[in-house]
């Protein structure tokens, strides 16, 4: 057994034995990922209402990830979903699409990345969102550990091209 399968049957092996572990995991894995945004959105526009662009280049390295990088993978990378080739606790319904990068890791770590190079504690706490979402996904048997790593490495490429190539001014941390 490589290390992916062991670290996912550890972690997913966890569902399924107790209720509140289960909704926790679901609420992360399903939901977390709208209060985020919102919260995100609400600090963000509170500390740079005069830098609007700093939202947009976040969703532009976000969405340059995920409907971009991540599909390309997937189209010469295809790999089933841990569900498809593996007895296992499913605990939400499981997406059709292929499993290699997670896009919920690729888009919510790319809108971290990015912020996390302009703002160090907003992009701190952005990324333990993304992390939360990506590892939750994880435990409910709909991604396998190197999906959300691959994810997380999308997400960070695309955040640095889009500060690269769409600069904008450093500011204060």
């Amino acid at each position: 057994m490589n290390t992916n399968t062991f670290l996912f049957f550890k972690i997913n092996g966890l569902a399924e034995n107790n209720f509140y572990l289960d909704t926790l995991g679901i609420f992360f894995a399903y939901y977390f990922e709208y209060i985020f945004i919102f919260i995100l959105l609400i600090i963000l526009f509170y500390k740079y209402k005069k830098e609007i662009f700093i939202y947009w280049r976040a969703f532009l390295s976000a969405i340059i990830s995920r409907f971009v990088f991540t599909e390309i993978i997937r189209y010469f990378f295809y790999r089933p979903r841990p569900f498809d080739s593996s007895q296992i606790n499913l605990l939400i319904p499981g997406p059709d699409s292929a499993s290699f990068p997670s896009g919920h890791a690729a888009f919510y770590s790319a809108i971290a990345f990015y912020i996390l190079l302009k703002d160090k504690k907003i992009g701190g706490f952005a990324l333990i969102c993304a992390l939360l979402i990506s590892a939750s996904r994880i435990f409910v048997g709909v991604h396998w550990p190197i999906d959300i790593v691959a994810g997380f490495v999308v997400g960070l490429i695309s955040a640095i091209l889009v500060d690269k190539f769409l600069p904008t001014k450093k500011t204060q941390n």
